[in-house]
């Protein structure tokens, strides 16, 4: 409590420093984002892939992403993200040769559906996809082999794009972006309450505000020392 105290009076001493208008987009950012959908990219080997997906995320308010490195590192690619990576939580999983099924089970255990996109029929169509079930990671695989043996073995469910051409597949930023924007469609229309807590909000915008803020990090220094706190932050 003491710290959401001491939070909200750094964020009302940080937000003097910025235009009423920006703080009228923080806060109506703040109210769509959500973590309630987040997206896992398996080994994307093309920065402007990855970059692209990033952007979308951003852009429909999804907060996190979790990115595999096994064999292709993860490059951002500024001139497709367009700064989006300033506003997003991005975990990535390098640590060993083979990755994937610790990010899993980390979803996992935050209780995300782990759904594989894949093309066939024998999968649920993206147009009838429950989001009521419970919260939602869609797993993206490499431009050419997508999702691996290991995505595959513990999905939770597979799901597909539609398509009526000849073409056996999206590019993979489009099809992101395709399944994100019908599924936050399909979220927001729907009663569950898929917004950050109050808290989680509080946290997110102190974050922001310090990303917003030129020498934001002297500022927080200052008020730690008007309040009797000699807080390195």
């Amino acid at each position: 409590m003491v710290k959401m105290m001491t939070d909200t009076s750094l964020i009302n001493f940080l937000s003097e420093f910025l235009l009423e208008r920006r703080l009228a987009i923080i806060n109506n950012v703040l109210n769509n984002r959500t973590q309630y959908v987040t997206v896992l990219l398996e080994d994307i080997y093309q920065s402007q892939n990855a970059s692209a997906v990033m952007r979308t995320c951003e852009c429909l308010g999804i907060q996190n992403i979790h990115v595999v490195e096994n064999k292709n590192p993860y490059h951002y690619n500024p001139g497709v993200a367009m700064g989006s990576g300033k506003w997003l939580h991005i975990e990535k999983y390098n640590k060993e040769k083979h990755n994937t099924l610790q990010a899993i089970q980390h979803l996992k255990d935050n209780n995300y559906r782990i759904i594989a996109t894949v093309p066939g029929e024998n999968c649920t169509s993206l147009d009838d996809f429950d989001v009521k079930k419970g919260k939602i990671a869609i797993a993206l695989g490499s431009e050419l082999v997508g999702i691996s043996d290991e995505i595959r073995k513990h999905a939770d469910e597979f799901l597909t794009i539609p398509m009526y051409g000849f073409t056996e597949s999206y590019n993979l930023s489009v099809s992101s972006a395709l399944i994100l924007y019908q599924i936050m469609g399909k979220l927001k229309a729907s009663e569950i309450n898929w917004q950050l807590t109050d808290e989680e909000k509080l946290s997110l915008k102190l974050e922001w505000l310090k990303a917003s803020i030129k020498k934001s990090d002297l500022l927080v220094k200052k008020y730690y020392q008007s309040i009797g706190e000699n807080v390195d932050q």
